[in-house]
């Protein structure tokens, strides 16, 4: 089951961003949650930075869920991109990175944000998913996938 419908919103997915950094990268996502959801981008993209402080959000296999918790939300958001080319986020695996999933908590989301993540993380395992998702062509595209409940589907 991959249905993020209740995460991400049509307007927060964005294909083939042009970024050369993580600095980069943060902001365009900080940009992305201000014009989806109304979050103040610097906010945004501040509290990106201070989670990667921590560690590297870089999953694996080309993908990142960097995330933060925000003061001034009400309740859990993402944005989805895919980058016009592979940058360097110091992932587990080494590889660059070209497809990103950012969330964005309320600060006492404690437990939801731990399952959102998880849901996220496990819908990024599936390789068959990650390549349509690269392979979707245009950001109406990838959220087509990203809101399709498969198992429904499948009914």
């Amino acid at each position: 089951m991959n249905d993020l419908s209740d995460l991400i919103r049509p307007e927060a997915v964005a294909e083939g961003l042009a970024v050369v950094s993580k600095k980069a990268l943060f902001q365009q996502l900080g940009q992305l949650a201000a014009a989806a959801y109304g979050i103040d981008a610097k906010a945004a993209t501040d509290g990106l930075a201070e989670r990667e402080k921590l560690g590297s959000t870089g999953f694996g296999g080309g993908v990142a869920i960097p995330h933060a918790r925000l003061a001034g939300i009400d309740a859990m958001c993402g944005v989805v991109a895919t980058l016009a080319k592979p940058i360097d986020v110091g992932a587990v695996d080494e590889l660059p990175v070209d497809l990103v999933v950012a969330l964005f908590s309320p600060l006492d989301a404690g437990a939801d944000h731990l399952k959102a993540l998880a849901r996220v993380s496990r819908a990024l395992r599936d390789t068959q998913f990650v390549a349509k998702l690269r392979g979707a062509g245009s950001a109406d595209a990838m959220y087509v996938l990203l809101a399709r409940d498969e198992a429904r589907d499948a009914a």
